[in-house]
């Protein structure tokens, strides 16, 4: 396993919390003064007093992604036994630093972390695509999640099918090795063609199918829909235009159609199965930029969602399709290409009026890292982050990217943040 000594990490992964959820307060409940109840890693409530700030409901959210191994679990391979403890330990972490939400990466590289019949078992459990890890994964999450008070998304990646471009290394029987003309190469890595209506709705029922069948709490998707641009490279899908383009004025119109109707589907199947389950997204902080767009942010950035991902994030809030939108605004307050306190306002703006929920992907990875601008390099800084959004009542929430470095915290920027802003633990909204 990685280093992880803070708190413990690993040892305390066992014990289970009892009677979480009736420690959490609820929206208009009063501040808790921090006492830590024995064993339990919450901060108990306070009797009521005249002036006692009033909490508000905000989701507090951390990724946990398990593509590459990056966070969970540590490594391929591990026995079942190690595997439960790592994801335990990062739910008691999350109940340690009082968020209330965890957004577990369970279908990285069209594969899955539960015994789907779609897909074949994830390789980063085991080392071996298809291998039965000897127990479920997503349901045992879910589970502990609720048990802790924590919400637990499921966080999906519609259209990667693997890290390379060689077919023959996937499992016999996936689905991309069954159906080879439903498959592209770009940027070194093989992607599911989302021009095609056949791989729209495999994608959709393939995800799907962890709705009905376990009691998650959100469908989450990231930023990847068309990959992103590779200088030199070619996404060729010609074939697939000239099959279904008729009616758009260009590719890029009608691979962004091709987008909306994945989120549009998949929004409103959903709601068929399950009406409480939310569907959110985290895309790239970047809708367009205003020189490109009057409608877009005052940014700079070399990647607009709209032109260069073909994802119309602004479109779909606007027209209501999810249910919460959580840009990765992932640079710091003063970066002159994407700056924090331009970007915020903006999707501020967005989404009022929408009833879509505006939570803020903050980038916990870069605080410390060395190969990051100055104010990186400040523990203060993501502290800072919600001390402006503070000011803007759209803002429901911010989500660290991502778990472990929520646990090794390189710099105590984490600390700050728990220290200065998350003084009790609250409620999502709902």
């Amino acid at each position: 396993m990685r280093q992880m000594a803070r708190r413990g990490f690993v040892a305390g992964a066992a014990g289970v919390v009892a009677g979480v959820v009736s420690t959490i307060t609820t929206a208009g409940d009063a501040v808790a003064v921090p006492s830590r109840q024995a064993g339990s890693g919450l901060t108990g409530a306070a009797p009521r007093e005249r002036g006692h700030h009033v909490a508000r409901r905000e989701l507090r959210g951390m990724w946990v992604a398990t593509v590459a191994n990056v966070d969970w679990p540590s490594a391929p391979g591990l026995t079942a036994a190690a595997q439960k403890a790592e994801l335990i330990a990062y739910l008691d972490e999350a109940v340690d630093r009082r968020l209330n939400t965890v957004i577990l990466q369970v279908r990285p590289t069209a594969d899955a972390l539960w015994p789907s019949p779609y897909e074949p078992w994830a390789q980063y459990l085991t080392g071996v695509q298809g291998k039965d890890p000897g127990w479920d994964p997503l349901g045992t999450a879910v589970r502990e999640a609720h048990r802790r008070g924590l919400e637990l998304h499921a966080w999906f990646n519609p259209y990667r099918v693997a890290n390379h471009t060689d077919p023959s290394r996937l499992v016999a029987t996936h689905p991309a090795r069954l159906h080879p003309d439903w498959v592209l190469p770009y940027g070194g890595k093989l992607y599911y063609n989302p021009g095609i209506p056949e791989v729209r709705r495999f994608v959709q029922d393939a995800m799907l199918d962890a709705v009905r069948r376990y009691d998650i709490d959100a469908v989450h998707w990231d930023d990847y829909f068309y990959p992103y641009p590779v200088a030199g490279q070619v996404f060729d899908d010609d074939a697939t235009y000239a099959k279904y383009g008729a009616g758009f004025p260009d590719k890029a119109a009608w691979r962004r159609d091709n987008t909306d109707k994945l989120v549009r589907e998949t929004a409103e199947r959903i709601k068929k199965i399950k009406k409480n389950v939310q569907f959110g997204i985290s895309p790239f902080g970047v809708w367009r930029n205003a020189s490109t767009d009057p409608l877009g942010s005052a940014t700079k950035a070399g990647v607009q969602t709209y032109d260069d991902l073909y994802a119309d994030t602004r479109g779909w809030v606007r027209k209501g399709w999810i249910d919460y939108i959580c840009p990765q605004i992932y640079w710091n307050i003063g970066f002159a290409a994407a700056d924090y306190a331009k970007l915020l306002p903006w999707w501020d703006a967005v989404v009022r009026g929408t009833g879509v929920d505006l939570f803020v992907g903050e980038a916990l990875y870069k605080a410390g890292d060395p190969a990051q601008p100055a104010a990186w390099q400040n523990p203060a800084e993501l502290s800072r982050h919600l001390d402006f959004a503070a000011a803007y009542d759209q803002v429901r929430g911010h989500v660290y990217f991502s778990g472990t470095n929520v646990v090794t915290d390189r710099i105590g920027a984490m600390d700050r943040v728990v220290a200065d802003h998350y003084r009790n633990r609250v409620r999502p909204p709902r």
